[in-house]
């Protein structure tokens, strides 16, 4: 999911779009919610509070007069909560119930604070809807104001508490001195139907708010479809057009933006059809003719081959000057057979004309016959070979010619920059690949010409003359050979430290090489490196002070 999500620019943006989406539904789903529920119990509570206002006034109206005006204002039909007595105060609950109408809309409690359990209230409430808390607060407050509380309501007709508002206070009896200061009224709003109709407001905020966030992904999807559609299609055909089929292009549609990348694209992949067509029209050119020249080359030189030759065996019947000039020929002459031998050969790489003829061979004895072939020419420039070779055969499938044509030019290039010292020749072998590496101790390469030693014609030092001699193409057809295999040439090299090239092959043909049983940095330069980053300097005091003392 994770590599859908960053692969997927489509994707992204949706997600995005609902995150985002359901980060502003909710917070305005809670403002709302919030705002609707202050709304309603304000209305509530406001309405509670004015019909409380007038019950107090009417209770005190009772209060007030002789008990039989009481009772005709009251038209004897209310009943007490604690019994059916007609005094004033039972009076006037039942008074208040005619107000109230039902339960449903709201419940009076009337104590007298000197008369313990002297309550009164209308309807059906239960007095345990009022606390001890609760009318504590009542006692605290002055006559006449209002003490606000939220919660639970109890009706003697059902067992489970109904969630409300109380509106208590004392009554004020300074306009009636004859009334007692003790009484408390106590106003029970529930607020049931409120609660029902905020669940389902909230419930209607959440379906709108999850309808609002899938309305808003599927217009994140379709808009951001219009625009990923044409740049999905532009990398398809970019996939194609780098895979070669250089005819691919893109429909252009409209004049926006994408239409004229559409069209830049397609006038890039025209403009690059064009000179890679060229570029292979001279590429085909310069093999058809390094071919030619080479094949053309090879008749003139047999007849100046066989003259040359027999002006060398006669040398000796000559003059000093022109036996010498014999030599010459000779030597040039067998310059120029490698040169169009390797001519020849890059010509059939070019061609994809290049074979391989597979016979399983010990690599050892491949490594010796090279090394023999290189002996005169590492005794010339006093250069001595270290072998070593592993003590059990080492076979693979290869072809011996082209595996031992790369050691001769591994050796040869050694020899040409080792300056003289030690060449190691290393043979290391396990289950999947033989592998040989050819280490010398001369120059070395400079950063970034490891791989730059295989292209033709280079050279690590133009100004550097050459002992040797060559065409410059051993390196390119000793990795072209390598790769004919399906092996690795690879190449290793430090100033100072010398070079080292593995030629890693795989055992059985036509097998994947996985890895390589040599490494391809030297086991003791690998060491001095590693020797040197665990190593802290130490500086005496005399050396800090550029003493000449320190150790």
């Amino acid at each position: 999911m994770r590599r859908a999500f960053w692969r997927s620019l489509q994707l992204r943006v949706v997600t995005s779009t609902m995150v985002v989406s359901m980060a502003v539904v909710a917070v305005l789903g809670v403002f709302l919610d919030q705002q609707i529920n202050t709304s309603v119990l304000n209305a509530r509570l406001r309405a509670a509070t004015s019909e409380a206002q007038a019950d107090r006034i009417a209770v005190l109206g009772f209060l007030s007069q002789p008990d039989g005006e009481a009772a005709k204002q009251s038209g004897d039909s209310g009943k007490s909560l604690q019994n059916g007595g007609d005094s004033p105060l039972s009076q006037a609950t039942t008074a208040l119930a005619n107000r109230a109408g039902s339960a449903s809309r709201y419940s009076v409690i009337i104590c007298n604070r000197r008369l313990p359990g002297a309550c009164f209230g209308t309807t059906n409430v239960d007095e345990r809807s009022v606390t001890e808390k609760m009318r504590a607060d009542v006692v605290k407050q002055d006559a006449g104001k209002n003490s606000l509380w939220y919660g639970d309501l109890y009706y003697k007709d059902s067992s489970e508490p109904v969630p409300g508002l109380v509106l208590g206070a004392r009554l004020d009896t300074t306009g009636a001195p004859q009334v007692d200061s003790d009484y408390e009224i106590y106003h029970l709003i529930p607020l049931d139907k409120e609660e029902k109709t905020l669940n389902a407001v909230r419930q209607m905020l959440v379906v709108v708010g999850v309808a609002l966030v899938l309305l808003l992904a599927a217009i994140a999807s379709l808009v951001t479809r219009q625009v990923v559609t044409p740049v999905r299609l532009t990398r398809q055909a970019a996939e194609r057009l780098a895979a070669g089929r250089l005819d691919e292009r893109l429909k252009v549609r409209g004049e926006d933006d994408l239409a004229r990348l559409a069209a830049s694209f397609n006038e890039m992949a025209a403009n690059l059809a064009l000179k890679i067509h060229q570029l292979e029209e001279l590429s085909q050119v310069q093999r058809q003719f390094v071919s030619d020249v080479s094949h053309e080359l090879r008749t003139p030189l047999t007849t100046v081959r066989m003259a040359a030759d027999l002006l060398y065996d006669a040398r000796e019947d000559f003059d000093p000057m022109a036996a010498r000039s014999a030599e010459l020929m000779q030597n040039q002459l067998e310059r120029f057979e490698s040169m169009l031998a390797d001519l020849l050969e890059i010509s059939r790489y070019d061609a994809g004309a290049a074979t391989l003829d597979i016979d399983s061979i010990d690599i050892r004895d491949v490594v010796l016959r090279a090394v023999a072939d290189s002996e005169a020419l590492a005794e010339r420039h006093s250069t001595r070979f270290d072998l070593r070779l592993p003590g059990e055969p080492c076979m693979a499938e290869i072809d011996s010619r082209r595996v031992e044509r790369i050691l001769r030019n591994l050796l040869f290039n050694a020899i040409e920059h080792g300056e003289g010292r030690d060449i190691v020749v290393s043979v290391g072998a396990d289950r999947d690949a033989v592998a040989v590496a050819v280490r010398d101790h001369g120059v070395g390469l400079k950063p970034g010409e490891e791989n730059m030693v295989f292209d033709r014609f280079w050279r690590a030092d133009p100004s550097r003359a050459r002992t040797i001699g060559g065409t410059g193409l051993g390196l390119a057809i000793s990795r072209e050979d390598a790769m004919l295999h399906g092996g690795w040439l690879q190449a290793w090299g430090m100033p100072g430290e010398g070079s080292q090239f593995r030629l890693s092959l795989p055992r059985v043909a036509g097998t994947e090489l996985r890895g390589s049983p040599l490494p391809l940095v030297p086991p003791e330069v690998e060491m001095r490196r590693t020797w040197r980053g665990q190593m802290t300097p130490v500086l005496t005091p005399a050396a800090a002070d550029g003493g000449h003392d320190a150790e």
